[in-house]
């Protein structure tokens, strides 16, 4: 394919997806709400490699907003994400309109409840119900052999597994490391939201998870301990962020341990002024 190709109909982007499986392509394919950040550009980078055909979405879901959240004010630039396409080898950008992809009445959902009980599932109530069917929908539309999705929001990379797994949805589901800024935040097109004031204690949220993993590493097992240290950290540092969450959880199961294992995740979402900001970090101790 010569030149990168823009689609915004569903079913035209479905007619090309359905012909590179009648071919044989390798198809990968990287789904974004746009306003594009370096994470979201190593997605496409990574992907480029191991495809014949890229595939990136941009697409603002409105299923997966809840009363009061940014939906009509997310950040877009629509122009300036096309040309780093361009420039990261997108072979198609599908940029479909909320009324194409859902049809007046519609009324189907994707559910995947075991792991949404817990994190953002539970502080973002039917925020998982629309991920999964959007999610759903763009791989029946793209047709991709694999998906890229950054590891920031490990939830909804288990989310999205699990749902791709019982659907027999034939899509291999890659999870790719958080990109973070140089004083460690992790990228986010929500970190637009923030002052300069909330973006220099900001890198303080991951501070808190390597505090935490410090206090693992040294033979502290106490979880209400360690998450006492890290909110006592929270207060210090960041005295006006709102925490959200800040849980230890088994990685499969998104289910809160009340021990320390071999291997969970640490998981966090804090308010900073009008953004809502996630981290995690996940603690292996075999290695």
């Amino acid at each position: 394919m010569s030149g990168m190709k823009r689609v915004q109909n569903p079913r035209s982007m479905q007619e090309l997806g359905l012909e590179w499986r009648r071919q044989g392509l390798c198809v990968g394919l990287v789904p974004t709400m746009g306003y594009w950040h370096e994470g979201h550009l190593s997605l496409m980078r990574w992907a480029r490699e191991h495809c014949d055909l890229l595939v990136a979405s941009i697409f603002v879901n409105p299923t997966q907003f809840g009363p009061g959240e940014d939906l009509e004010n997310y950040p877009s630039d629509i122009e300036l994400d096309s040309a780093l396409a361009t420039e990261c080898g997108v072979d198609v950008l599908f940029t479909p309109c909320r009324d194409d992809m859902y049809l007046p009445g519609h009324g189907t959902w994707v559910n995947v409840p075991e792991l949404t009980k817990n994190l953002c599932g539970r502080s973002r109530p039917g925020h998982f119900q629309g991920v999964a069917t959007v999610v759903c929908k763009l791989f029946n539309l793209v047709q991709p052999t694999f998906a890229a999705f950054g590891e920031k929001d490990w939830q909804q990379v288990a989310v999205i597994r699990k749902m791709t797994r019982e659907l027999d949805i034939p899509v291999r589901v890659e999870g790719r490391p958080i990109v973070r800024e140089s004083d460690g935040l992790a990228m986010s097109s929500r970190n637009v939201y923030l002052t300069v004031e909330e973006r220099a204690v900001a890198p303080h949220i991951q501070k808190g998870l390597c505090l935490l993993e410090g206090m693992v590493r040294a033979g502290e097992r106490d979880c209400g301990a360690l998450r006492k240290a890290v909110r006592d950290y929270y207060a210090a540092w960041i005295p006006s962020g709102v925490l959200d969450y800040l849980e230890l959880v088994d990685p499969e199961t998104i289910e809160t341990v009340d021990h320390v294992r071999s291997d969970f995740l640490a998981a966090v979402a804090l308010r900073l002024g009008k953004a809502r900001l996630i981290d995690n970090k996940r603690i292996n101790l075999e290695k």
